[in-house]
């Protein structure tokens, strides 16, 4: 992000215009607005505060339940010189007021308040400083702090005329931690959300895993017992029984190899949704015994929502063809269309009856994935017959 200051924005010791202002918070909550990771907001809040008002350094802290800061976000500050600050702040002296306080704070030197403390002997030198605590309702979520307004160069005898936060970039601190505890709360619902997801997803292959693979040891067990039973008195019949224990062994292995696949977390910040589909596709095809393929047409990157949702469809869809549809061939396609895309599962299995779409849709998770596909202002149909196999198709929005 640049820290130059934007051609509208006034200089020092001018009065910004209203619309000036609001140009310039419209922008810092755009920026807040495109992310979904927790860590990513408080990033994003603390550099767009620091741009908002000119600021030399600027950071944000939030409280853990022990008298200390659980995060502690910082910009204008290098790498180098932060690890030779040390250890995270506690809380106590003037970042106190910020989680203890509803008001904010604006000192025209943060050296001379009765509640300073010093700071390490790495930390950068500052001045004035402008706090602003981050609340949801009753509940503090954090403080955002600003120090060292920038200055044109004048002697320091007129460094107190010239420079320091003003009321203005007060209220424009405030409007904006407003927003920012709004992009936080979400963010952090977002990331519980999906937390709750990955619980459920683990809980169901659980039971699918226990009732698969318990069923196929129970099988090998008997099946071992009666070749060691024959083994003496029917040679033959022991040989038959033995080829049956290598072939339950086998699916057992399949089912374990598949369960491992859908357990694994996917990397689709790292690699992308096209990545991480062709990816697990190829596992998907050497792990079972029906030909499961892989095409992209013409998508590259899609907004983070989608790209999730479209992948755990995908992997329901799969899950269904390989499991239950008793299908030779799955085959996966991703194109692209308009600014969006297009997901689209097909097998040549037993299929099913589209109408009894309630019983259907416990079974195949049909709800799940129809739930996915409108959370990211999607679609989903469903196109079956018996013994016609079936096709699932997820569109989406782009970005």
């Amino acid at each position: 992000m640049s820290r130059s200051r934007p051609a509208h924005a006034p200089g020092p010791g001018e009065t910004p215009s209203p619309s000036a202002g609001l140009a310039a918070v419209s922008t810092a909550l755009l920026a807040m607005s495109r992310h979904l990771e927790v860590g990513d907001v408080l990033k994003t809040i603390t550099a767009s505060a620091r741009e908002l008002l000119d600021a030399e350094y600027a950071a944000l802290g939030v409280p853990d339940d022990h008298g200390g800061f659980a995060q502690f976000v910082v910009d204008g500050v290098s790498d180098e010189q932060w690890r030779a600050i040390g250890p995270l702040p506690r809380q106590h002296g003037i970042l106190a007021a910020m989680l203890h306080e509803e008001k904010a704070e604006r000192l025209a030197d943060v050296r001379k308040d009765p509640r300073f403390e010093g700071w390490p002997s790495a930390h950068p030198d500052m001045s004035d400083f402008l706090g602003m605590p981050i609340r949801d309702g009753e509940e503090t979520l954090g403080a955002l702090f600003l120090a060292n307004k920038r200055c044109p160069k004048v002697s320091l005898s007129r460094r107190g005329d010239r420079c320091g936060f003003t009321e203005h970039d007060e209220e424009l601190l405030r409007l904006l931690a407003q927003h920012a505890a709004i992009a936080l709360t979400n963010a952090r619902l977002y990331e519980r959300s999906r937390e709750l997801t990955i619980a459920e997803e683990r809980s169901r292959l659980a039971h699918e895993l226990h009732d698969a693979v318990s069923q196929k040891l129970f099988s090998l067990r008997l099946t071992a017992q009666a070749a060691a039973t024959l083994v003496d008195r029917d040679p033959v019949r022991a040989k038959g029984e033995l080829q049956q224990v290598a072939a339950l062994a086998a699916e057992a292995a399949d089912e374990l190899r598949a369960a491992v696949v859908e357990l694994r977390p996917a990397a689709l910040e790292e690699d992308g949704l096209v990545h991480t589909l062709r990816t697990q596709i190829q596992v998907l095809d050497r792990a079972h015994a029906a030909r499961v393929t892989f095409d992209n047409q013409g998508v590259r990157a899609l907004p983070p929502a989608q790209e999730e949702a479209l992948l755990r469809v995908a992997q329901e869809a799969l899950h269904n063809a390989l499991r239950h549809s008793g299908a030779g061939r799955v085959d996966v396609v991703l194109e692209r269309r308009g600014h969006g895309a297009v997901l689209r599962i097909t097998d040549n299995g037993r299929g099913f009856e589209p109408s009894r779409v309630r019983r259907a849709g416990r079974h195949l998770g049909l709800v799940s994935m129809r739930h996915r596909a409108s959370g990211v202002g999607g679609r989903l149909t469903v196109q079956s017959a018996p013994g016609e196999g079936a096709t699932i198709e997820m569109e989406v929005p782009g970005g």
